[in-house]
């Protein structure tokens, strides 16, 4: 009687609540139906499974043509000139270190020092010789070799670009016009050409951008009277010490030929021109941003409600004639142009003009293919203001628009990453290298940051005021985008930074600062 309870119970339950039993007998063969459904997919499709898509930067063309079994050279030393497309020779340089952990020799602020002869106490971290392995170094300079002797290694490859001094001296002029005196005092650069000793005068400072630049960058006297003896045993010099020189008007060439004697991959020598200056003036635009607002403050410029208005753009016109005269007066970058010029065709020669002509044509492809992924609008380059990412604004300096680009929208990490290594610009891309090798406490960054509000930093040579209010603050080291520094202020480190007669001592360890 107990048992016929309990299985009525048991029925009324499995029927009444649970459902019937053949609902359970389908809903199970259902189950079993879709799992060999979704075994059997995966079985036949197992094939079609696509990979994930690879970064452009992992395809074999980024290797480019074999270089045998040489190894990549990790100790450089770039002399970067002035005006002769240098800034993009830097960022592949930055570029190549940054992907493989190498150390650079930082300036302090954004020079060497510059104009003043380079002292290895300006490379921040420096301690004294072998102290520490520095593998690159390559920010503007005026060359002094014993100095940098003591910061690089033995084996350290030494290289340089230069200019045709006709075609620099426009750039110096547009970019250097509010600068300069020299500059600054004449309406036109054919007006500077046609008389330069009416408008210079060697004793003032900056004028070193109006004659002879070249000559200064490489660490000589560029108002020295010109003699071919004088100019022979300059280029003497610099051959003793330099293993290549490029020239800026053969860029992709050049570029070539410094990867073999480099022995690097081919994108690592493939750049998208930065720090270039737009050709046909037009209104400044809307400019905003800490990097823009700088710029309009170092070019003179008033910004007003997002807007600004520049001064009248330089004229750069040349006859014949006055292009002739300033080869004159910058005779001794004349000299240097024209010798360098014709090692760099015995060493194309030397290379193959065939085999030259396929790198390049190699080049320039997978330079157009990496616009294509990378930039927007093809990667034609824009106006600073055009650029919504503050962080890869150009620099702003002179009387002329400096361009930059625009990253694609939607790229991958990895791609991304790259990307933005490549048009990230000179000045940013330095501030990014200096956080790697010297992290700070945030709470200090910050701190600092606050600090340093109302002040402009400059690069590429242009000096800009300072607008902070506290006393007792000056610009160190006399170069363009030098820091300031107080009575009692603390270096990098944490060491204490003291004044002594227009020297700058840090701890124990003196180092004319400036």
């Amino acid at each position: 009687m107990l048992f016929r309870r309990r299985a009525r119970m048991l029925r009324w339950l499995v029927c009444g609540r649970l459902g019937p039993v053949w609902m359970w007998k389908a809903l199970l063969l259902f189950v079993a139906i879709a799992f060999a459904g979704q075994l059997l997919g995966v079985i036949f499709n197992k094939s079609s499974v696509q990979p994930a898509a690879r970064s452009i930067f992992s395809s074999p063309d980024a290797q480019g043509p074999s270089l045998g079994s040489c190894q990549p050279h990790s100790h450089i030393m770039f002399l970067k000139t002035h005006k002769t497309a240098s800034s993009t020779v830097l960022n592949m340089l930055y570029r190549f270190g940054e992907e493989r952990d190498l150390r650079f020799a930082l300036p302090l602020g954004y020079q060497l020092g510059y104009p003043l002869p380079f002292n290895a106490h300006r490379v921040k971290g420096y301690r004294g010789p072998r102290a520490m392995e520095f593998h690159i170094m390559g920010n503007h300079m005026r060359f002094n070799k014993p100095e940098v002797e003591k910061v690089m290694p033995a084996d350290t490859f030494y290289f340089s670009i230069i200019r045709d001094p006709v075609s620099l001296a426009e750039s110096s002029f547009a970019y250097y016009k509010e600068v300069a005196p020299a500059f600054r005092k004449a309406k036109s650069l054919g007006d500077f050409a046609d008389d330069p000793k009416k408008y210079y005068d060697p004793r003032l400072r900056n004028n070193h951008y109006a004659r002879n630049l070249l000559w200064f960058d490489f660490g000589m006297d560029h108002n020295a009277n010109y003699s071919l003896a004088l100019a022979q045993h300059g280029e003497a010099l610099i051959r003793r010490t330099f293993k290549l020189i490029l020239l800026s008007e053969h860029f992709d060439q050049s570029m070539i030929l410094l990867r073999h004697a480099l022995c690097w991959p081919l994108d690592a020598v493939v750049s998208f021109s930065l720090n270039a200056r737009q050709q046909k003036p037009s209104g400044l635009g809307g400019m905003s941003g800490s990097w823009v607002g700088k710029a309009a403050a170092a070019a003179g410029v008033s910004v007003r409600g997002g807007h600004s208005q520049a001064k009248t753009p330089p004229n750069l016109s040349l006859t014949g004639e006055q292009r002739e005269k300033l080869r004159q007066w910058n005779a001794l970058d004349w000299h240097l142009y024209k010798a360098f010029n014709q090692t760099f065709w015995e060493e194309i020669h030397r290379f193959g003009l065939a085999e030259m002509q396929q790198e390049v044509a190699l080049l320039r492809t997978r330079r157009d293919d990496l616009a294509r992924v990378c930039l927007r609008d093809g990667g034609k380059p824009v106006e600073a203001y055009r650029i919504r990412d503050k962080n890869i604004r150009p620099f702003q300096s002179g009387l002329v628009k400096i361009l930059g680009y625009e990253l694609q929208p939607g790229l991958d990490n990895t791609t991304r990453t790259a990307c933005l290594r490549m048009i990230r610009p000179e000045i940013q891309y330095k501030d990014v290298l200096d956080v790697k090798q010297f992290p700070r406490d945030p709470s200090v960054q910050a701190q600092q940051g606050q600090q340093s509000k109302g002040r402009v930093v400059a690069a590429g040579g242009s000096f800009l005021r300072q607008d902070s209010s506290r006393t007792g603050e000056r610009l160190v080291g006399g170069e363009t985008g030098g820091r300031t520094v107080e009575e009692g202020a603390r270096d990098w480190d944490g060491s204490h930074l003291t004044r002594t007669n227009q020297t700058l001592t840090r701890g124990q360890e003196k180092g004319r600062l400036r």
